[in-house]
């Protein structure tokens, strides 16, 4: 199904009966890319697989061009509360949900999710500025070849390696061509974008997934972002890479259904409760 504000069109696919969940893809993909881990959450929890603004089915407009625009208008799109999976670019989607509208997020799962992605001399968690800069370069010239590449480097390392980035360029283009100015856009944000000053600030419960071996978001990264949201938890994925999802399935959904099941602390409960008004 497709749904529509009179602004992007957004894909939305909706699986499954239970409490809300959204899946939201990372860069130069679609929501197919969760299609089992959708499969695997499906008997308890209703699934929504979303197309982000310019990639597989999903319109694009220039509101979406940053990662206050995007959030926005992925947020149009889902249920007036539900948790959220958010891979790498869908995970600082994710997480700029959870800041703008905290009361509509039950729970975030972060997978390979930084709140920066390029190093810096304080940030040492993230990948060469001349990488993603070389990356922007190709993307004009041949944007197919730029998003294989790009998905090279996220399951290098992993035990799974040659089947997993068989996977990814199967699902790739399933859904049609991503739109030019959503990659580069999308570059844009994981050039620009550094969230840690405002992590302090999440009150979902949230689990951070890293893969031991990730290159572009190293589990520092996803150690770095748990420590600093307050009574977030750390998940680091053996032998596996970027896309964990993909390359250990079974742990993946035992341990993200585990986390969507299990009750909120009450500190954080209580902080996401609007207070009643005092008695007259």
């Amino acid at each position: 199904m497709s749904t529509t504000t009179g602004h992007a069109l957004l894909h939305r696919e909706t699986r499954g009966s239970g409490p809300d969940v959204a899946l939201l893809h990372g860069w130069g993909l679609h929501g197919g890319i969760w299609h089992h881990v959708a499969e695997d959450l499906a008997p308890r929890h209703r699934v929504h697989l979303l197309d982000l603004p310019g990639f597989g089915r999903s319109g694009w407009d220039k509101g979406c061009g940053d990662l206050e625009g995007m959030a926005r208008r992925v947020a149009e799109h889902l249920p007036h509360e539900c948790s959220l999976v958010g891979w790498s670019l869908g995970g600082m989607v994710a997480l700029r949900i959870a800041l703008l509208f905290p009361q509509r997020v039950r729970r975030l799962v972060l997978v390979a999710t930084t709140p920066r992605f390029v190093a810096h001399r304080s940030w040492p968690h993230g990948v060469d500025p001349a990488t993603l800069a070389g990356f922007a370069t190709h993307l004009a010239k041949d944007w197919r070849r730029t998003v294989q590449d790009f998905l090279g480097l996220q399951v290098r390392g992993d035990e799974h390696q040659l089947e997993t980035l068989r996977e990814l360029k199967r699902i790739v283009s399933q859904h049609g061509e991503p739109n030019g100015a959503a990659l580069a856009a999308g570059l844009e944000i994981l050039r620009t974008v550094d969230l840690r000053d405002q992590l302090a600030r999440i009150r979902a419960p949230t689990l951070a997934i890293s893969g031991a071996y990730d290159r572009l978001t190293p589990p520092g990264a996803g150690e770095a972002l748990a420590a600093a949201i307050p009574g977030a938890r750390h998940w680091l994925v053996a032998r596996a890479a970027s896309a964990p999802f993909l390359s250990h399935r079974a742990e993946f959904a035992r341990e993200v259904d585990a986390f969507l099941a299990s009750p909120a602390p009450p500190a954080l409960a209580a902080s996401t409760t609007p207070a009643r008004p005092a008695a007259p």
